[in-house]
């Protein structure tokens, strides 16, 4: 995928060093929140959290140490450090991980805390919505299921143009029914983050990386 520039978004794929430093319900929670509203200082995210800011000041420490962020250059004093997460996709395929109990333990963790992350972002915008939102910014949204007969390549197929258009793909398996297929799930979510600062003026350009692109 590519930026608004064109150029290359570009990714990390994800080791067991890696995910081991990020293994921790609140460091995904601090990733998480650092990658959806941007930058905070230990203090912030405490509060944001409901955490100490001595145990967010640690959590930042060991992902600083495993390269997930970094102090802002030139903001902030040496007793209020300002954290951002590094700007890189991350990239989660647990097949091309060593395969142990201990391995999958972690790789569970990691993946149960992101999808509780979105999970919690997506009940909130349905249960609040559409009493905040304009119309418009409803009408932009979208929250699709899609069930269909699928063998393996079939999915790997969707799945590598995920970041394309889906509904050609939906058509072109839907009611094969070929043997090897089984019932599959295929989820779109895309909805405004009810608690994030809307724009109101041009002051700079700035991109996010995409979050998460995974398999389990």
């Amino acid at each position: 995928m590519d930026d608004e520039q064109g150029a290359p978004v570009e990714y990390r794929q994800l080791d067991m060093e890696s995910l081991k430093g990020l293994a921790h319900p609140l460091r995904v929670a601090i990733l998480d929140t650092l990658a959806t509203y941007g930058q905070f200082t230990a203090s912030g995210l405490a509060e944001r959290l409901g955490e100490s800011s001595g145990a967010t000041s640690y959590h930042l420490r060991q992902l600083e140490k495993h390269g997930f962020v970094r102090e802002v250059a030139d903001r902030g004093t040496g007793r209020e450090r300002w954290w951002e997460r590094v700007p890189v996709g991350l990239n989660l395929n647990a097949t091309e991980l060593p395969d142990s109990p201990a391995n999958r333990a972690i790789t569970k963790t990691v993946l149960r805390e992101w999808e509780r992350s979105r999970s919690a972002l997506l009940a909130d915008f349905q249960e609040r919505g559409f009493d905040v939102l304009a119309k418009d910014w409803i009408a932009a949204t979208n929250t699709a299921t899609v069930n269909v007969r699928l063998t393996r390549e079939q999915l790997k197929e969707i799945s590598d143009a995920w970041d394309g258009f889906i509904d050609p793909f939906i058509a072109k398996f839907r009611g094969k029914n070929l043997v090897g297929s089984r019932p599959v799930q295929i989820h779109f979510n895309a909805f405004p983050v009810l608690d994030g600062d809307e724009t109101t003026e041009q002051s700079g350009t700035e991109t996010t990386p995409d979050d998460v692109g995974g398999s389990a």
